[in-house]
């Protein structure tokens, strides 16, 4: 699972990420975010997303499917590949509200320890779904399996796009999204770096580049 993640690429440097990313302009029009280091579920994060044009913009960190009548349940904060495409919560969102979510790094805890795992080259980009419900646009973040060499972490993964992956994710049919269901290659995971940090990170009210250390 994801429950934690960093994001301190912002600013102009996170336009032209995306946009080498994706091979194609981007528009942020609510602007970029300011670095986060602990970003939990429910806050704010930002999100990839095909409108008119390519769209950078602010999202809830938990989804709000179009049926949904109040915030109440538990954040829909991660959504299993396994289920995705056919599950109330996510299957609609699946069939045409795909998007990218851009991370640093995200956190994860074994034996009461959290890690940071980040690609130490850039940034990843998660598969994400989004919705309006509420009035309000969410998202969530597509997990799978884990896989060697970071299995013994989490026996969760959060769904990270090959560079050849994004196109199909964000723009293919249905048919051709379910072809990712999949965790991401071994070999891209072998280029991920995993080290102990700072206990605070498990406190949302510490949000600084310290919890890094």
């Amino acid at each position: 699972m994801c429950g934690r993640f960093v994001l301190f690429t912002t600013g102009d440097s996170l336009i032209e990420a995306t946009e080498t990313a994706l091979g194609r302009s981007v528009v942020a029009p609510q602007g970029t975010p300011e670095p986060r280091y602990n970003l939990a579920p429910t806050q704010i994060i930002p999100i990839v997303r095909l409108g008119e044009e390519m769209l950078l913009e602010p999202a809830r960190w938990g989804l709000f499917p179009h049926w949904k009548k109040d915030d109440s349940g538990p954040p829909l904060f991660n959504a299993r590949g396994e289920t995705v495409a056919e599950k109330p919560s996510f299957r609609d969102a699946f069939k045409q509200q795909r998007c990218l979510i851009p991370l640093d790094g995200y956190y994860e805890w074994h034996e009461k320890k959290p890690y940071f795992v980040s690609l130490g080259d850039g940034l990843m980009w998660a598969a994400g779904l989004w919705s309006t419900g509420l009035d309000q646009l969410s998202t969530t973040m597509v997990t799978t399996e884990s896989v060697e060499p970071i299995a013994w972490l989490h026996n969760r993964l959060p769904r990270f796009l090959e560079q050849g992956e994004i196109d199909q994710w964000l723009f293919g049919s249905p048919e051709d999204a379910k072809e990712l269901l999949h965790p991401v290659s071994q070999e891209w995971v072998k280029r991920l770096s995993v080290r102990e940090v700072s206990s605070d990170v498990g406190n949302v009210r510490n949000d600084h580049v310290g919890l890094l250390d």
